[in-house]
């Protein structure tokens, strides 16, 4: 495929094959210079980023602006296979063939004859097959959970593999006398004025306050969203309110900002 038909293909079959092209030829000699620069090592905050967005996109429910990031998404995975390819490592083709022979090895249920037929089931059986694919049966039943995942999402994905083996509490209440022991716990360690083992219980408490999320069937990662939005929406209904009152942030005391936050506070809630 050459410069102007890369440029103006329309054929759906074949976008991927363009996006591929594409791709390949930023990188060759006389093409841009950033992306002939790039590796592995230095779109990993792209990639990250790529992935929060289209989250961002799912939540708003902005379905343009999901397309246009999961393109953004898509970007990165051929930018790192096309990276892999010039080392000789491994080929989008590579990447595209193994996900598929992964999906059906592991839906024995839909490609085999395995009698699965609910979603636990299913769960359990994926988990199964996962194990014995990486030769994981005889290492820690949570070994590879998760890694390199925010902490807090870890944090859950941790305590429901657990719980699949029947690690776990028996009802909601367990988990928040768990919590208050936490808090109780943190609270002595605050008095003590010991930094570290401070830190360490505040991580307990977190790692409570999510397991009481997955208790009512959150996540903790969506509410932890929802509560960054309405902290920012409120700081700047108080800041107008501020300003309205010829005050800036810089200028107003802890005092008029609080009454301003409450004063918000209300105006959401009527």
């Amino acid at each position: 495929m050459d410069d102007s038909e890369m440029m103006s293909c329309k054929e759906p079959v074949r976008q991927m094959e363009r996006l591929r092209a594409i791709m390949h030829r930023l990188r060759a000699p006389g093409g841009c210079p950033w992306d002939a620069e790039q590796t592995h090592e230095s779109l990993v905050s792209n990639l990250i980023e790529e992935a929060y967005e289209c989250v961002d996109a799912i939540r708003s429910g902005d379905m343009l602006h999901l397309r246009e990031e999961l393109g953004d998404l898509l970007l990165q995975v051929v930018f790192h296979a096309e990276l892999a390819h010039e080392r000789g490592d491994f080929s989008f083709d590579d990447v595209a063939q193994g996900v598929a022979d992964k999906l059906v090895h592991r839906h024995p249920h839909v490609y085999g004859d395995s009698a699965v037929s609910d979603t636990d089931g299913v769960l359990a059986q994926w988990d199964a097959i996962k194990r014995a694919e990486k030769g994981e049966q005889t290492k820690p039943y949570l070994h590879g959970v998760g890694k390199g995942l925010p902490a807090l999402v870890r944090a859950a994905k941790l305590q429901k593999k657990a719980a699949k083996v029947g690690f776990d509490w028996p009802d909601q209440e367990g988990v928040l006398g768990k919590i208050r022991e936490e808090i109780d716990e943190l609270q002595a360690e605050m008095d003590a004025g010991d930094d570290e083992k401070f830190a360490e219980e505040l991580g307990d408490v977190f790692f409570s306050m999510v397991n009481l999320a997955r208790f009512r069937k959150l996540d903790p990662e969506v509410i932890m969203a929802q509560a960054n939005q309405k902290f920012e929406q409120r700081f700047a209904k108080m800041e107008q309110r501020l300003l309205g009152k010829r005050l800036s942030l810089e200028e107003a005391s802890l005092e008029e900002m609080e009454a301003e936050w409450q004063a918000a506070k209300i105006e959401e809630k009527s």
